[in-house]
């Protein structure tokens, strides 16, 4: 019966653990806009220190924004590469190494 109890006790704590891990205004466990304005509030930033930060987010959102569709952009010509490649019948580097030494005459 004791090892019943103790594991009831258990599984609570880590219930209640798990809940409060939830709640907490912790950024590192913000997942969603509830979450991330708690934890905002939490910092109690005056109106201009917030602006500062909204800058800032903006700043690097952008900046994420930009390498993103970099990475598509070269993943798109890569497959492109790739489906040339095979109508042609060469091999991914000999038709890179080809454009290469094409752009270079």
């Amino acid at each position: 019966m004791s090892k019943d109890l103790d594991l009831q006790s258990a599984i609570a704590a880590l219930d209640e653990y798990g809940y409060d891990k939830k709640h907490s205004t912790d950024l590192e466990q913000a997942r969603n806009k509830p979450q991330m304005t708690r934890y905002l509030k939490s910092l109690d930033y005056s109106l201009k220190r917030m602006q500062l930060l909204q800058e800032a987010v903006n700043e690097l959102v952008n900046e994420m924004q930009h390498q993103q569709i970099k990475h598509e952009k070269v993943q798109t010509f890569k497959t492109k590469v790739i489906n040339l490649s095979k109508e042609l019948n060469m091999s991914y580097d000999e038709v890179v190494n080809y454009m290469s030494a094409s752009q270079n005459k």
